[in-house]
């Protein structure tokens, strides 16, 4: 089964079992795996406690001192693992957390990617909800702090902000455990393909990126047919991201077998 049926396929996890290994994720009892991300100070703790309850703990990342935090919780007979990544304002890899949410949710292809956003800073906050739609077709926007935008006149339309990212979007107050039901709901549906996320991925205007992109991307899928989010990867190439270059070479971008010398793609 390809990709593209996989993602298509309802009830059945899209997630990395190998890579999700690597990262000291065990997913023996559960059927779907969640990535819980976020800038700092938007309310992503108290959802991740709200899911969790008492069914969480804590350790660190594999060969890291980033703390990852862990939990489950069980929803329509289903188990879902929840991970809570480092708060972070971007996925460009310049800090170990920011490199920590990138790889687990690149690598470890969770079922859902719920990004947790302060609906009173919507606007700062779409940087980091953008960079990840860029790698995963599997997203809900947790509209948190609704309760405080409310007592400072703001005012956001949900429905045309999930027409226009392409994912879901619910609005909760996670103190008071408004919209959480909503939200278990919508997990639900997005992991088991009830719901078919198509987002928004940013397009560049230069002729000239795009002809690269595209004729590295065509170059890398002929190496690695398998290969996850091509565009996406090809661009971090350009860029000479050196960790995904050595993802690449070392196969945790889709379990990939095959060595290839990198230096020799012209780009």
């Amino acid at each position: 089964m390809n990709n593209s049926e996989l993602n298509n396929c309802a009830n059945c996890p899209v997630h990395n079992m190998g890579n999700l290994k690597k990262l000291g994720i065990d997913m023996s009892s559960f059927d779907f795996v969640v990535a819980l991300a976020g800038n700092p100070n938007t309310g992503k703790s108290t959802v991740f406690n709200y899911l969790t309850g008492l069914r969480q703990h804590t350790g660190n990342w594999p060969g890291k001192t980033v703390t990852r935090a862990e939990g489950g919780f069980e929803y329509s007979e289903k188990k879902f693992k929840l991970v809570d990544l480092p708060g972070t304002y971007s996925l460009l890899s310049t800090s170990t957390d920011e490199e920590v949410a990138r790889d687990f949710i690149l690598f470890g292809q969770p079922d859902v990617t719920v990004i947790v956003v302060d609906a009173t800073r919507v606007e700062r906050n779409l940087n980091l909800v953008l960079q990840i739609l860029e790698i995963t077709n599997r997203a809900v926007l947790c509209l948190n702090l609704k309760d405080e935008a409310k007592r400072n006149g703001i005012s956001i339309d949900d429905r045309t902000l999930s027409k226009e990212l392409g994912i879901p979007v619910v609005p909760t107050s996670a103190r008071q455990g408004e919209g959480m039901n909503e939200l278990l709901n919508t997990i639900h549906d997005v992991a088991t393909g009830k719901y078919i996320c198509k987002p928004y991925r940013i397009k560049t205007s230069s002729s000239e990126l795009n002809s690269a992109i595209e004729k590295l991307s065509r170059e890398i899928e002929v190496e690695y047919p398998n290969l996850p989010n091509l565009r996406w990867v090809a661009l971090r190439l350009l860029e000479g991201d050196q960790s995904i270059i050595d993802a690449i070479r070392n196969g945790d971008l889709g379990n990939l077998k095959k060595d290839v010398n990198l230096s020799e793609v012209e780009v």
